[in-house]
């Protein structure tokens, strides 16, 4: 009875460490045309490599032309021969547990940044903030949109009307007046149409649904590179979410326009700073045409090129980045570039979460002087080591904000490609 009990407990931790090890393993690698990866191996699985294009990678100095098994306990090498695909499938004991798809990309220089700009967004739709009553004739009060819009919805149509603006939406409940009117709204992908009924309010001596908007937001934050062999930018490096939604915003339109630091709120513990600068449209930079969870993208409009004035780095990829000194782009004061010095403390190569791939910590003396840290407005300055472009600042620590997270470039770069 004493063995079985061991044999089951033993079972039972080995369940659960190769359960840890499958959820720590990345769904996508990324890889570099040309270079040569050496593997320690130290794994206790088997890896069969299934080509999706054929001749895209090099096992052991053995082109992959069908499939190849080997042993990851074992020291290995692997060569990305050409950009494409390939998907590689790791067993334990002969029992396949998943599949990962390694990416070949090519060489890959891009502007570093570090610009602070001004970001102005409009969204897709108006956006319901939430619901509230209408004080009607005889002081009643109504509520005419509970229960029918929600927090999130983007309402695409009013009465028949397309709407640019909310003023657009208040025009055509107004113009409708106190019977029921038809409205499309897009509810988390999925477009539909619902009736409500204004009521005329005493207090405004109007039509209202009762209903609180949002059409756009401006914010200020900072350009991570600008790729001039596509004329594109990336900043951020995490997604710019409604404030009181808590949503990813669905954007209709943007741009980045020039702007330049007027003011520094020191970070303190608990208490996140702030760049504060001009965010006008005086002077359009780009047009962005992606809000995504790992930054906002777009294109640099036509003469405006100049403004992105930076060295252009290659990137690395996660597996090249070390723990240890590196150094951002940022700027804190007017419209200057400084690069201040850092120390990434921990990269996390398998972390689920795209945005928080590293751990950095402040140690420049200056920039720790003038800003107590990392504040906002400073998501996106580019992360820079030993000459290549890693990754950009995502998100400061509320409770020490001398560090913060990093999201890794490739992560962005591929968000890039979508434009």
């Amino acid at each position: 009875m004493y063995f079985k009990k061991i044999s089951v407990g033993c079972i039972i931790v080995m369940i659960v460490s190769w359960c840890a090890l499958v959820y720590s393993m990345p769904d996508e690698i990324h890889m570099i045309q040309g270079k040569e990866s050496i593997f320690e191996g130290n794994l206790p699985l088997q890896a069969e490599v299934i080509e999706e294009n054929i001749g895209v990678l090099k096992v052991n100095h053995q082109a992959v032309s069908e499939n190849i098994h080997f042993d990851l306990a074992k020291p290995f090498t692997v060569k990305s021969e050409k950009q494409g695909t390939a998907k590689v499938a790791l067993s334990i004991m002969g029992i396949p547990i998943k599949t990962i798809e390694a990416t070949v990309i090519p060489r890959t220089e891009v502007v570093a940044g570090g610009m602070a700009v001004g970001v102005s967004m409009d969204t897709r739709g108006i956006m319901v903030l939430g619901t509230g009553y209408v004080n009607g004739e005889e002081n009643k009060i109504y509520e005419p949109a509970k229960g029918i819009l929600q927090s999130g919805d983007m309402i695409l149509q009013a009465g028949g009307k397309s709407l640019k603006n909310k003023e657009d939406l208040m025009k055509a409940v107004e113009e409708n007046g106190e019977k029921a009117m038809p409205f499309l709204v897009d509810r988390n992908g999925v477009q539909q149409t619902v009736e409500i009924t204004p009521v005329f309010s005493k207090e405004d001596n109007s039509c209202k649904i009762g209903i609180w908007v949002r059409d756009s937001t401006q914010g200020i934050g900072t350009i991570t590179f600008f790729n001039p062999d596509r004329n594109t930018f990336a900043a951020l490096g995490h997604g710019v979410y409604d404030v009181d939604t808590q949503e990813l915003m669905q954007i209709k339109n943007g741009q980045i326009t020039q702007s330049s630091i007027i003011d520094v709120k020191k970070g303190e513990k608990g208490e996140p700073g702030a760049l504060t600068g001009n965010v006008g449209r005086d002077l359009v930079l780009g047009e962005i045409a992606i809000n995504t969870e790992v930054g906002i993208y777009g294109t640099v409009e036509a003469g405006k090129e100049s403004y992105f004035t930076g060295k252009k780095l290659p990137i690395a990829l996660q597996q090249d980045i070390q723990e240890g000194k590196a150094t951002i782009l940022s700027n804190i004061e007017g419209e200057e570039i400084k690069e201040y010095e850092v120390e990434i403390e921990n990269v996390n190569r398998y972390s689920k979460n795209e945005s928080k791939g590293m751990v950095i910590k402040i140690t420049d003396k200056e920039l720790l002087a003038k800003t107590g840290g990392i504040v906002q407005g400073m998501s996106g300055s580019p992360i820079l080591q030993q000459g290549k472009i890693v990754g950009a600042v995502t998100h400061v620590f509320v409770n020490d904000p001398t560090k913060g997270y990093g999201i890794f470039i490739e992560n962005m770069l591929k968000q890039e490609n979508r434009i």
